[in-house]
């Protein structure tokens, strides 16, 4: 998009003149440049942009710990080629899951900008010395100069955001210090946990009254921030503070800092979660009053045959990959750029180019165990459903023909599931709409055991099932690929309904209008409503009942509906769920064996390590030597 391009343009002088000192970075460095960057609006708009670079980095998903270390994709460590995901380190998100963090030099180090991560004191400096400068052009009508505030306010305050969900307390960074500060005074000191989430609550609530509610002239503004989007965030963010892992958690009751202060608060405070479902419904009515509403499938030409299942699935797709559609609340300009990764081969075109498609993201059979039964409940639940028998064989049958091609032998487990599940994973056997063939009567179908799919050896996925929501059914890979590209959502509707189901529960526990918006969200995916689904379905019948219970229900329905987006790294981490979920070893199917048999065998893939000290990320050691100001993150 325009406004993307124009930001790279601006970066890149701005990054090649920053400095290279390893404590907080929080002075300008280069005055004369200042000047001539504030000397009139289009400079100073040019600056503006360079604040935003590194929000726009966010959007790939290898640098996002909520895409990479959730346990929902996996990538091999056993590649012959080291260099698949983007060059040498592309992977290094992955490794987080392996046990492979450390603190001389951190994975995914957003304090310093290595490893994956991207430096956002960097960008904090950026927004600070933006703000001091604002002021300086003439040519700068007012209504302007206070839109670029909240803009440059919003930024600096995601930016701290982000770096609390990695390192818990942190310094705060709310001016640009002269170039002639001792170094002593930039060696800043760690604030509490709750004052920090309340400083990116206060600059939020400063930005909200002059954005715009919606971007007018999307050819040219379209991934600024909006009103809304700064509400959603600040939604986002309470609910954060109001979460197990920053809201009364014993693991860190005993952390101090350099002066003895309590860094987390020690006991757990309920009216947390009112905050934020205050500013979820704020959020939701915000949104939908400015046009936020369930995506509807838009169809383009060439269609041959399309069935009303196959149209639930892409409509289901179309959420995330059909881009700034109204259910996306917040996009970011940069594309996804890793189909590739999560497609399987389902053409004789694709498999005869080896570059064509990779299929190195790999879903583990736990995650694909999470989706529900097509009753809306657990699989381990479902009162109808074979869950012990799960792993044995079936062929496809009339019944399923538009999601498991007739005829083909595949497991039961994938036999009776929800429509997220088709939409969202491939399997051995699912049929693949779309890849140049678009008639879902004799669809596309993966193979596998021994077809286009099947293992080779430098590309594979190494459990047999991939994120196929990622992938838009336009796209067709081959010896010349057609891929429809499509920029990535940070934050869709549903979100924020089940964020505020979540907040409601924490608050009051069960109730008609918790159970209303978790309905919302299932209403698309053709399920019943939760009271009903439990009540008619499951084993525990009364389990919507109790708020321990519909925490639960919430809890998957979320990691269901916002899988591969990116976010359930991060909600798993705020419940303290993660490294239950990363207890036991990942696991698929023998993707070596060219049988049936042989290729249906559970196979362990590898142990992920993750431990309490993991929920947070260290900084590098160096940082600590440096600015001595500074504690280690916790059990680091």
């Amino acid at each position: 998009m325009r406004f993307f391009k124009r930001t790279l343009l601006v970066v890149l002088p701005v990054i090649l003149s920053v400095s290279c000192k390893k404590y907080l970075d929080v002075t300008p460095d280069n005055v004369a440049t200042l000047n001539s960057s504030f000397v009139n609006a289009n400079e100073t708009q040019a600056y503006l942009f360079g604040c935003y670079s590194n929000m726009q980095g966010l959007a790939d998903v290898r640098r996002n710990a909520g895409f990479t270390s959730s346990g929902e994709v996996i990538f091999p460590i056993d590649l012959l080629d080291k260099n698949t995901l983007g060059g040498a380190g592309g992977d290094n998100g992955f490794n987080v899951m392996r046990g492979l963090q450390n603190s001389p030099n951190p994975i995914l180090n957003y304090w310093d900008g290595y490893n994956m991560g991207l430096n956002l004191w960097q960008s904090i400096r950026m927004c600070n010395t933006f703000l001091d400068n604002v002021d300086k052009p003439l040519d700068l009508p007012e209504y302007q100069r206070n839109r670029w505030v909240a803009e440059a306010k919003f930024l600096k305050a995601y930016y701290h955001y982000w770096l609390i969900r990695m390192y818990g307390p942190i310094p705060i960074s709310d001016v640009a210090l002269p170039v002639n500060t001792p170094t002593e005074e930039t060696r800043l000191k760690q604030q509490s946990v709750d004052s920090c989430f309340g400083y990116v609550v206060s600059l939020l609530d400063q930005a909200i009254p002059n954005l715009p509610d919606v971007i007018q002239n999307a050819g040219a503004e379209a991934g600024r921030i909006t009103a809304v989007i700064a509400k959603a965030v600040k939604a986002e963010v309470l609910a954060t503070q109001a979460s197990p892992l920053f809201n009364g958690n014993p693991d860190y009751a005993s952390i101090k800092g350099k002066e003895g202060q309590s860094l987390f608060p020690v006991a757990y405070d309920a009216t947390k979660w009112q905050r934020a479902a205050t500013a979820c419904k704020a959020a939701i009515d915000a949104a939908v009053t400015t046009g936020a509403a369930i995506y509807q499938f838009r169809a383009s030409g060439g269609i041959v045959h399309m069935s009303d299942s196959t149209r639930q699935l892409v409509t289901i797709q179309g959420a995330l990959t059909d881009q700034w559609n109204t259910e996306q609340i917040w996009t970011l300009n940069p594309q996804f750029g890793w189909q590739y990764m999560a497609s399987p081969r389902v053409t004789a075109d694709a498999a005869s180019n080896g570059f064509a498609v990779y299929s190195n993201f790999s879903v583990p059979m736990a995650q694909s165990e999470l989706f529900y039964t097509q009753n809306g409940v657990p699989i381990n639940e479902d009162r109808t459903w074979d869950y012990a028998n799960r792993y044995k064989l079936q062929a496809g049958d009339d019944a399923h023909r538009y999601y498991i091609r007739k005829g083909y032998t595949t497991a039961r487990g994938n036999f009776y599931r929800e429509a997220r599940y088709y939409a969202d994973v491939a399997f051995d056997g699912s049929t693949w709409f779309g890849s140049a063939n678009t008639d879902d009567n004799n669809a596309n179908y993966v193979n596998a055991v021994n077809g286009f799919a099947a293992y080779t050896p430098t590309r594979y996925n190494v459990t047999g099932y991939w994120p196929k929501k990622l992938v838009p059914w336009q796209t067709a890979f081959g010896q010349t690929s057609v891929q429809t590209n499509y920029s990535w959502p940070f934050m869709r509707l549903p979100a924020l309904w089940l964020l505020y189901a979540e907040c409601l529960n924490e608050v009051n526990g069960p109730g008609a209008e918790v159970y209303s918006y978790i309905d919302k969200v299932r209403e698309r995916a053709g399920l019943p409503g939760v009271v009903q689904a439990w009540s008619n379905f499951s084993r525990n019948p009364a389990k919507y009942g109790s708020k321990e219970g519909l925490r639960a229900i919430i809890h998957q329905e979320r990691r269901i509906e916002l899988a591969f987006e990116g976010q359930a790294g991060w909600d798993l981490r705020r419940w303290k769920e993660l490294q239950a979920v990363l207890n036991g070893p990942f696991q698929g199917w023998n993707i070596r064996q060219r049988t049936t048999q042989g290729f249906y065998q559970v196979t362990n893939v590898y142990q992920p390590v993750f431990g309490l000290r993991d929920y947070l990320f260290p900084i590098q050691d160096y940082d600590m030597l440096t600015n001595p100001n500074l504690v280690q993150t916790p059990y680091w």
